[in-house]
């Protein structure tokens, strides 16, 4: 049986960053942060093909190799910590030698993407029916609608954003009722924070929070402060942005580079 040939002319590297950095400016990211072009590697070769993961994890490098991506975009950052050494001995330091030998080169945008107009935290909101909506913050000078999570006005019961939410993460929720709330209960208010939402959300004043985790005593403080909080896990309240991201980077790259989402990315919790 013979192969299929590719039929995308593909693209510089270089020109694919320019695009992913004029939907999301690295610099917009938390200064904790490890964003943008993480791996280049050593020969240039046009991008053909990119795979986009939540998490590059050892089964997602096994599906680039196998899927023959040429630019792994991985939300989370691989590489946070400096490494000392690339070695077989630690699954972080084998992706990174996985993809130095294949020539995969690997970008990531995380906070830049929660921030951006049309990025992830914006993506999270879709489960809510908007009123009005604007970033919890936001920094002098920013386009409007750039900032860390997101609050929104609205008019539903807690019953219809549980569904919503899992409709639209196509994924269970963890439920955790406000002491004064019951299903039906009107929520009018809503904070959102794709992630790990504890910090950015302490002390809103909001009827619910959508988030992907925070700890046992911050839900504890929301609930005794008539805030409902709605848990998705950590990775399902950011990893639907993909499916809707992968179109709109292809037409941005002018439909010269295959853009595919992988099916190998999952939470590592299941509900």
């Amino acid at each position: 049986m013979l192969r299929r040939m590719s039929t995308f002319s593909g693209e510089k590297l270089a020109t694919v960053v320019k695009k992913l950095e004029d939907f999301a400016p690295s610099k917009l990211a938390e200064k904790w942060d490890n964003v943008g072009l993480l791996i280049e590697p050593f020969k240039e070769k046009p991008i053909k093909k990119i795979l986009l993961t939540n998490d590059l994890t050892e089964p997602v490098m096994g599906e680039a190799l196998e899927r023959s991506a040429d630019l792994i975009i991985s939300y989370h950052p691989p590489i946070f910590k400096p490494l000392t050494r690339i070695t077989q001995a630690h699954w972080k330091e084998r992706l990174v030698s996985a993809c130095l030998a294949n020539n995969i080169a690997l970008y990531s945008p995380h906070t830049a993407w929660d921030k951006a107009p049309g990025g992830v935290n914006d993506w999270l909101s879709g489960a809510v029916k908007i009123l009005s909506i604007r970033p919890l913050t936001s920094e002098p000078g920013d386009p409007e609608g750039t900032g860390c999570g997101r609050f929104i006005e609205t008019e539903m019961q807690v019953s219809q954003l549980v569904e919503s939410l899992q409709a639209h993460i196509q994924n269970s929720v963890h439920v955790a009722l406000a002491v004064g709330h019951q299903p039906s209960s009107l929520v009018r208010s809503v904070g959102i924070c794709a992630g790990s939402g504890g910090s950015l959300l302490k002390g809103l004043q909001a009827d619910l929070i959508i988030t992907g985790e925070m700890s046992h005593h911050e839900v504890l403080e929301f609930n005794h402060n008539n805030t409902s909080v709605l848990l998705c896990n950590h990775s399902n309240s950011e990893r639907g942005f993909l499916a809707e991201f992968a179109p709109k980077l292809g037409h941005l790259l002018q439909g010269a580079c295959e853009v595919v989402v992988s099916e190998e990315d999952k939470d590592p919790l299941v509900t």
